[in-house]
């Protein structure tokens, strides 16, 4: 029996933010890959080293959890007045699925500085120091996404003093601004209410702000399911009763914002809507050991994904929360105190972060113009994949 060597394609290795993923030119992708479909899927997939029934993705580029198991692709911009378009794909880890649904803020920190790197923004517009913006076009959701990254002799600075939780080593600090950061299926709040009622059988009916900002997300109090709001990863993940509550509470509050049309469908739509709990601000030991103090946070929030607690918070549910905080009468807002604010600190498992959001009333509705929030990236590794010639 003979079996296709393995080929080889051009790929980065990237952190961004509390996140990592393999970064591709889609250009530098096979021909099949090179449009949606199957083949990209199962390329990707195997990347990453997906579907793994052992959960660990030994035999990939993948690190066995939901911040780890991520794909770029991206292009010169086809949109005009951007210079690079962004598609994101949320691998599975246990199952052979790529989820393209949403976007990853995280990883959004990285795509400025990969563009420039890779020779997708054009050489005019990178100053030889100072901030070079890049202009982004999330094909994922439509939207634009402003990347600030800095410069320096001509080249990306990814070293520095910023230093943001849930990351171990300091770096550069890289702004990112969100704009109209109204997740792309729908308006910000899809059932036109702050706060609404959410049934789950088997769970129990509770208030829940329902909103599409950065990604859909479904926000709930701590208190109403049992928690402080503090908790850690393994109080969450290894409890898989919670787990499978969160997950019915994801598939019921999906259908309420019309993500989805039955509770089957969630099934197959892991990436989103996020869920998470919202409490007052308390005191906590974050999981690096290091102390939270009620004082310094606005309120405390936990969320998960791809049905587990995330061990920090994704960025597209930072702008989530930055964009709820802002609006007078969400849960979010009420945790933070309830008063009018542009600005939240927000404490999370591995510490804290701030994002603000710009919101308005206006016409009998609110908009958010843009949600921004500091993050860091660097390159860990460039060069090549290497994968099986018939794996896609």
């Amino acid at each position: 029996m003979s079996f296709k060597p393995q080929i080889r394609i051009p790929a980065t290795y990237m952190r961004g933010g509390t996140s990592k993923g393999v970064f591709f030119r889609l250009d530098d992708l096979p021909a099949a890959a090179q449009v949606p479909g199957k083949a990209r899927d199962n390329l990707l997939l195997r990347v990453i080293g997906s579907p793994d029934p052992y959960g660990k993705q030994i035999d990939g580029m993948g690190g066995a959890s939901s911040s780890t198991s991520k794909t770029v692709i991206l292009s010169k911009s086809s949109q005009p007045g951007h210079d690079v378009d962004y598609l994101f794909g949320q691998v599975a880890i246990d199952r052979a699925f790529v989820d393209w649904s949403g976007n990853c803020g995280n990883l959004s920190a990285a795509v400025g500085a990969f563009a420039i790197h890779a020779g997708l923004v054009d050489a005019g517009r990178i100053p030889e120091n100072g901030l070079c913006t890049v202009r982004i076009w999330q094909a994922n959701i439509q939207k634009s996404i402003i990347a600030h990254v800095p410069i320096t002799g001509g080249e990306v600075q990814e070293t520095g003093d910023f230093e943001l939780d849930g990351v171990t080593f300091p770096a550069a600090e890289l702004q990112l601004e969100f704009l109209d950061p109204a997740d792309g299926e729908g308006a910000l709040f899809p059932t036109g209410k702050l706060v609404d009622e959410l049934e789950v059988p088997g769970v129990g009916t509770f208030q829940a702000t329902l909103i599409n900002a950065g990604i859909p997300t479904i926000f709930v109090n701590a208190a109403d399911l049992g928690y402080s709001g503090s908790e850690l990863q393994d109080d969450i993940n290894n409890d898989a009763e919670a787990l499978a509550r969160f997950e019915r509470i994801r598939a019921h509050g999906a259908v309420k914002m019309g993500l989805i049309k039955d509770l089957a469908e969630a099934e197959s739509r892991q990436h989103t809507p996020k869920v998470a709990f919202v409490a007052p601000p308390k005191d906590y030991q974050a999981s690096s050991g290091s102390a939270v103090k009620a004082a310094d946070i606005d309120l405390l929030v936990r969320a998960l994904s791809m049905g587990k607690l995330h061990h920090a918070m994704m960025g597209t549910a930072a702008v989530a929360i930055g964009t709820a905080a802002a609006i007078p009468g969400t849960l979010v807002n009420l945790a933070a105190g309830g008063t009018e604010r542009e600005a939240v600190r927000f404490g999370h498992p591995s510490g804290t972060l701030r994002v603000g959001a710009a919101a308005e009333f206006k016409d009998g509705s609110w908009t958010v113009t843009k949600a921004i929030m500091s993050r860091s990236a660097r390159i860990l590794m460039e060069g090549w994949v290497r994968i099986p010639g018939d794996s896609f």
